[in-house]
C-alpha cells in the first residue's frame, strides 16, 4: 500500500536562499512553458520539449533534468484540464526523482538546485526505520509556512486480510463525530467548542480587515485544519484497533454528496459543512487496509430512521434529533447508536451467504433499549 511520507528539511540560511531561488526559477519556467503550450495548443511532452528545452536552459539557468521536470509538470497539468490557461504559483512544488535527488543515509538528502547539488539535513520522525527501498516513484518538494518538506511515496506492506467474526457499524455525525455499534461514543463537544471559538475569532478578524488580521486568519485556518486532521486520525486509529482486537470487519456509510443532499438551517450550516467526514472515512479505510481489516461501505439512506428491531422506517421514529423511538415496537435509544446498529445490520445483510458465515453472529440490539 502506498502512503505519503512527509520529510522535513533542515536547511541552513544559505541553503534556504538557494531553495527559494530554485522554486522561483522553476515555476517561472513552468509559466513560460505553459504560455507556449497554451498558445500553440501543444500538450505532448516530446513535441513541447523540442520546442522549449533550450530556452528553459538559457533563460532560467536550470539544469537539464530540472528543465525536463518543468516540461513534465506543465504537460501533466494539461492532461487533466485544457479548458483554461494554467498559471503556476511562485513557490509551487518541484517534482524530483532519482536522477536529481538521493538520500544520503537517514539524516541527509542531496537535491539538484540552480546552484548545483546541495546536501540538506532532514528529519523523518517516527518513520525513521523505513528502508529507502520502499520509496516509490517521484517526490514533491513543497514549501509550507516557510518550511520545506519532501513528500515521498512509500510502499508499506499490508497485513493479510483477517477472517472477521463480527461487524462493527460506524455512524458519523455532528453531535457525536462517530459512534460504533459496540456503544463507543466519540463526542463532538470539544470539537464544537474549538470550531465555535474559531468562527467567532475569524468573524472579528474579518471585521478589522488589517494586514495583521489577515495573517492571523490564515494562521487560524491552518491550525483548525491540523486540529481536524489530528482528531480524525485518533478516532480512526481507535476504531481500527478495536476491530483488529475483536476480529471484526468495519461497516461505514457512503457519505459522498451528503452536503448536497441534506438541508440544514442557516445557523447550523457552518457546523454541518466544515467537518471532514470524507477524510475520516479515508483514514479508517487506509488504516484498516494496513491492518488487514475488511471495510464494508453501505447506502446511508434511512439508517437513522429505521428500527433495527422490527425494521420500520418512519420520520416519526425520530421525535428529537438525539432520540430514536420506534412507532411500531417501541424500541428506544440514542439516535446515533441506533444508526450504527442499522449500518452493521445492513453490512451483514449485504454479504454473500456461505457455509459457516460469520455474520450470523452479529449481536442484536441490547434489550435494555426496549421500553
Amino acid at each position: 500500500m502506498l502512503k505519503t511520507l512527509q520529510i522535513k528539511l533542515l536547511p541552513t540560511c544559505d541553503q534556504k536562499d538557494i531553495l527559494l531561488d530554485t522554486f522561483r526559477q522553476f515555476n517561472e519556467a513552468c509559466n513560460f512553458v505553459s504560455k507556449i503550450a497554451w498558445d500553440e495548443k501543444i500538450y505532448n511532452k516530446i513535441s513541447l520539449q523540442k520546442l522549449v528545452y533550450y530556452d528553459i536552459r538559457n533563460k532560467f539557468g536550470l539544469s537539464a533534468q530540472l528543465a525536463i521536470r518543468v516540461i513534465a509538470k506543465v504537460v501533466d497539468t494539461y492532461l487533466t484540464y485544457r479548458s483554461v490557461f494554467h498559471e503556476f504559483r511562485e513557490y509551487g512544488s518541484i517534482v524530483y526523482y532519482r536522477r536529481i535527488m538521493s538520500f544520503k543515509g537517514m539524516d541527509e538528502v542531496s537535491l539538484n538546485t540552480i546552484k548545483g547539488r546541495i546536501r540538506i539535513p532532514i528529519t523523518i520522525g517516527k518513520y525513521a526505520d523505513i528502508p529507502f527501498e520502499m520509496v516509490r516513484g517521484q517526490c514533491d518538494l513543497v514549501r509550507r509556512h516557510n518550511l520545506f518538506y519532501l513528500m515521498v511515496s512509500v510502499d508499506i506492506p499490508e497485513q493479510p486480510v483477517i477472517e472477521p467474526k463480527n461487524i462493527i457499524g460506524v455512524d458519523m455525525g455532528i453531535a457525536n463525530i462517530s459512534v460504533d455499534s459496540t456503544g463507543k461514543y466519540y463526542s463532538g463537544e470539544k470539537v464544537k467548542e474549538v470550531r465555535e471559538h474559531n468562527l467567532d475569532l475569524r468573524s472579528r478578524l474579518q471585521s478589522v480587515n488589517t494586514k495583521s488580521a489577515k495573517r492571523h486568519i490564515k494562521k487560524l485556518s491552518g491550525k483548525e485544519h491540523r486540529f481536524a486532521t489530528n482528531t480524525n486520525h485518533i478516532i480512526s486509529k481507535n476504531i481500527v484497533k478495536k476491530a483488529r482486537g475483536t476480529s471484526s470487519a468495519i461497516a461505514i456509510e457512503d457519505l459522498s454528496g451528503i452536503k448536497m443532499r441534506e438541508t440544514v438551517k442557516k445557523g447550523n450550516r457552518y457546523m454541518h459543512n466544515s467537518w471532514a467526514f470524507y477524510q475520516l472515512r479515508l483514514f479508517i479505510e487506509y488504516k484498516a487496509r494496513e491492518a488487514g481489516i475488511p471495510v464494508i461501505v453501505i447506502d446511508p439512506h434511512n439508517t437513522s430512521r429505521e428500527c433495527p428491531n422490527c425494521h420500520t422506517i418512519s420520520k416519526k421514529n425520530r421525535p428529537e434529533r438525539s432520540v430514536f423511538k420506534c412507532i411500531s415496537c417501541g424500541l428506544k435509544g440514542e439516535a446515533d447508536y441506533i444508526a450504527s446498529l442499522n449500518i452493521r445490520n445492513r453490512a451483514a445483510a449485504n454479504q454473500p451467504i456461505v457455509a459457516g458465515d460469520f455474520f450470523v453472529h452479529c449481536d442484536s440490539p441490547v434489550a435494555s433499549l426496549l421500553l
